[in-house]
């Protein structure tokens, strides 16, 4: 009576293999963490040059030389057509500042054009142009971006431009940088010439004077502060607009540290994040603590890794799933389409492939899932594919009956606000099309209800008084996910539903907890895990 129900048991060869994959895993971790720390060991503390010994590279700041600072602002990144926005004299790299000024926009930058900055630090009473150990930098004072009218209240911005093509509507504008951060590294710092930090070089001009070597001023202006709420939008009946001018001298560790921070927000617009993506970033790195900013990237670290576990345990669960007594399909489906709409919802939004990646990884297992739920087989015969579909037994046909019993009693609650709630924004809200309109109430809907569609499971679990059929360990990682997506929207400016849709997660766990609490699990049932737990010669004797 219970060869049917029989599993063969798991070889001490898979087994190896699994520890073996989990120890990888595990060392590939601590190599990264491993390497994180003796990056972050690198910008703490940098080895100083003993003097007369080795090639030794002092500071020109050393000798306390009376500088200037001046700003101009060009039309074009070189040093022609320079207009002067402000003079410092006697400026001391010491002493924090912070001055408004009113920079005058030329015609070609109100027409949609850009307008860059050049900073110089020179000798005292000395034009830039004519001293030979000025440092400068160039940035952009105006950038091409998204109107804030378009971020901020794309509704009505469509409202008003109903009738135009959405190319026009979606056009970049030329926005003002409103704040101007410089940084300078104040400390009397002497490196040596052959362990110079390669973060440092880029920003060093060296000359000779005598037998030692000097380098300049390393001069910085600060990208991190650029944020997207300080833009104005610039028009063209816009002459003069204000301009913050903020320095502040940096150590050694510290100007460091921002370097590597920048050039991360660099190459994370390679990586596709938009400019509203690499904002948030900037605030966490800006308005945050140090230490915060270090246990988040531990957090992270730690985020991936069980993102990858849930992968590769729930991958390992239905792949082994035989019997699906206890296994809500209506989840199962419910889980597919909702990562399907999100995955549709993300390409039409053009967000990032880091993000794309994880998620279209997502759907296609869910779909795989699918299959296997339902039993679905392809079968190639030739040139053509046959599909068949497996029985269920008199058990699994039991569970079925559990399940819709469960989603039809939701329905009455989810369908009447999802369809009223589509309605209400087809008639008082504007879309670029239908499609817009449609992903949109799709994506409200599954945030909004999301949750409920765990539900099903619930009732399935109250109803066969048991929860062995479940895969705890996959649960557990998501749950855990869970908690840190609820920490991790304390720091980001996350929406408020994608806050709600956490913490209505965390609830049904927790009743699936209490669940498990509640139904002792009983091992010796044949249908409670889809396989028996007998040993192979009591199957034999009975």
């Amino acid at each position: 009576m219970f060869p049917s129900c029989y599993s063969k048991p798991t070889s001490s060869k898979d087994l190896f293999k699994r520890t073996y994959l989990t120890k990888i895993l595990l060392g590939v971790f601590v190599v990264y963490m491993s390497h994180t720390c003796w990056v972050i060991y690198g910008f703490v503390y940098t080895k100083p040059c003993e003097r007369g010994k080795g090639d030794c590279i002092s500071s020109y700041l050393a000798e306390r030389p009376r500088l200037q600072l001046s700003i101009f602002s060009s039309l074009r990144p070189d040093h022609s057509e320079l207009n002067l926005i402000i003079k410092i004299d006697d400026f001391d790299i010491h002493s924090k500042f912070e001055r408004v000024v009113n920079v005058s926009l030329p015609l070609a930058t109100r027409n949609n054009g850009t307008l860059h900055t050049l900073v110089y630090v020179h000798k005292f009473g000395v034009s830039p142009l004519q001293d030979n150990r000025q440092v400068h930098h160039v940035a952009q004072l105006s950038t091409y971006m998204m109107s804030r009218k378009n971020v901020s209240s794309a509704k009505e911005v469509l409202k008003k431009h109903a009738a135009t093509a959405p190319r026009v509507v979606d056009r970049p504008i030329s926005h003002w940088r409103s704040r101007l951060t410089l940084n300078m590294m104040s400390e009397d710092f002497t490196f040596n010439r052959g362990t110079l930090p390669s973060d440092v070089r880029r920003y060093m001009r060296v000359f000779q004077d005598e037998n030692r070597m000097v380098y300049l001023p390393l001069l910085h202006i600060d990208e991190l502060s650029v944020r997207v709420k300080d833009m104005m939008e610039i028009n063209g009946s816009t002459t003069k607009l204000p301009l913050t001018i903020s320095y502040e001298g940096l150590s050694l560790r510290q100007f460091r540290l921002w370097i590597h921070m920048q050039d991360v927000m660099f190459s994370l617009k390679h990586f596709g994040f938009t400019e509203v993506n690499i904002d948030e970033i900037k605030g966490v790195l800006v308005d945050n603590n140090l230490y915060l900013l270090a246990l988040t990237t531990l957090v992270t670290a730690f985020h991936f890794i069980f993102e990858f576990l849930a992968f590769k345990n729930d991958i390992s669960f239905w792949r082994k799933k035989k019997n699906m007594v206890g296994m809500s399909r209506k989840t199962v489906l419910w889980r597919c389409f909702s990562t399907i709409v999100i995955l549709l919802k993300m390409l039409e939004e053009q967000s990032s492939l880091l993000g794309l990646i994880p998620v279209g990884i997502g759907t296609t297992i869910e779909v795989w899932k699918v299959k296997k739920v339902s039993k679905i087989q392809l079968q190639w015969r030739t040139s053509r594919s046959i599909v068949h579909v497996g029985k269920f037994d008199e058990s699994e046909r039991k569970t079925i009956q559990h399940d819709t019993q469960a989603m039809k009693c939701l329905s009455y609650l989810v369908y009447p606000l999802s369809i009223s709630g589509a309605i209400f924004s087809l008639v008082y809200l504007r879309y670029k099309n239908y499609y817009s309109w449609l992903i949109n109430s799709l994506v409200s809907g599954i945030y909004a209800f999301g949750f409920l569609s765990m539900a099903p499971q619930l009732f399935i679990n109250f109803k066969l008084k048991s929860v062995g059929h479940l895969q705890w360990n996959v649960l557990m990682y998501k749950a855990v996910n869970t908690f840190v997506n609820d920490a991790f929207a304390c720091v980001f400016s996350t929406h408020p539903s994608h806050q709600l849709g956490c913490f209505r997660d965390e609830i049904m766990f927790i009743l699936y907890l209490y669940q498990r609490r509640l139904y002792s699990t009983n091992k010796t049932r044949c249908r409670e895990y889809g396989s028996c737990h007998h040993n192979h010669r009591k199957l034999k004797a009975q």
